[in-house]
């Protein structure tokens, strides 16, 4: 079984914002597999169910926690203890300022790199996690940084969003089917 978790804020007033680009995922992984996020429990929200994939059937829980992004970590954890899945079976995806937005990089384990989910979640989690990281650009200033994070998609940069997406759900798949290294060579180029 996997856990795919994306990272966001709950709230209508951060739905669109860059920091919830991990919920984005998740919601359309949801659509796209058919599994409806309509449990609450563990600090998440969650589904569980079969996607095929190359007609194989893999178990999944998608989840979006619902402890702000920063303790992220507690229903990580609650949703790790309560299902039992292997930290190399939890999948988190997130944004990150450090990719150029329209860009997908998978990583195993590694630093936080000043992400506060990813931090949280590190404290409670031992590596290996698997991280599907977002890009989403950088602020021209520093300390513009959470207000950036924080702030809507453009129209344009929305379309570019939307291919990165698909790319993401492509690579999830392949990291569910054929394993993390597989989807890094083909993914990380």
């Amino acid at each position: 079984m996997h856990l795919i978790v994306g990272l966001g804020n709950i709230g209508k007033e951060y739905e669109d914002t860059r920091h919830n680009v991990g919920f984005m995922v998740v919601d359309r992984l949801s659509k796209e597999w058919k599994i409806k996020i309509n449990f609450a429990k563990h600090n998440a929200l969650f589904g569980r169910g079969i996607v095929n994939i190359k007609d194989v059937a893999y178990e999944v829980i998608l989840a979006k926690p619902l402890t702000y992004m920063n303790l992220s970590g507690r229903a990580v954890k609650q949703l790790q203890d309560g299902f039992m899945v292997l930290s190399d079976h939890i999948i988190v995806v997130h944004d990150d300022l450090d990719l150029p937005l329209g860009t997908m990089r998978i990583k195993v384990g590694g630093s936080s790199a000043g992400h506060k989910g990813i931090k949280s979640i590190k404290e409670l989690i031992q590596d290996p996690i698997i991280r599907v990281r977002i890009g989403i650009g950088r602020p021209e200033h520093k300390e513009e940084v959470v207000d950036f994070v924080l702030s809507p998609f453009t129209k344009d940069e929305k379309v570019i969003l939307n291919d990165v997406i698909d790319k993401s759900i492509n690579a999830i798949s392949l990291i569910i089917s054929r394993g993390v290294e597989v989807a890094q060579r083909e993914y990380n180029r």
